[in-house]
């Protein structure tokens, strides 16, 4: 099943070819973070030809990949249009870039508070 796969802004987008497959046979899924991929395409049912040639793959797809912790993967979203199967991995909040945000003001002053030593104290009897 060849594949793309890309970072656009906020998420990532994988973009699988599979012509000829039946949509209902395609399933995409995430457990312990691996996403997978799979789908059937069919034989064909053609019945009293006589094949020259036969090249294009029956049979099952199956792909998998890892994925980070920076996908939000409750929210992974699947389109199956024309042959192309486009899924949509969003980067998870935690992991988006942010700006740090700087105070400004007077700065407190740090008092340091010595601990004292009854050594240094004059007693008197």
């Amino acid at each position: 099943m060849p594949m793309d796969l890309y970072r656009s802004g906020d998420h990532y987008v994988l973009h699988a070819d599979l012509p000829g497959v039946d949509p209902a046979s395609v399933d995409v899924s995430v457990d312990s973070g691996i996403l997978t991929v799979t789908a059937q395409r069919s034989e064909r049912t053609e019945h009293d030809v006589q094949w020259l040639s036969s090249e294009r793959f029956t049979g099952s797809y199956l792909r998998r990949l890892s994925l980070g912790q920076d996908i939000d993967a409750d929210h992974i979203a699947a389109t199956y249009q024309n042959g192309v199967l486009t899924v949509t991995l969003p980067v998870a909040a935690r992991a988006k870039p942010r700006r740090i945000e700087i105070s400004h003001g007077a700065r407190e002053e740090t008092k340091i508070v010595e601990p004292s030593d009854s050594s240094d104290q004059d007693t008197t009897t």
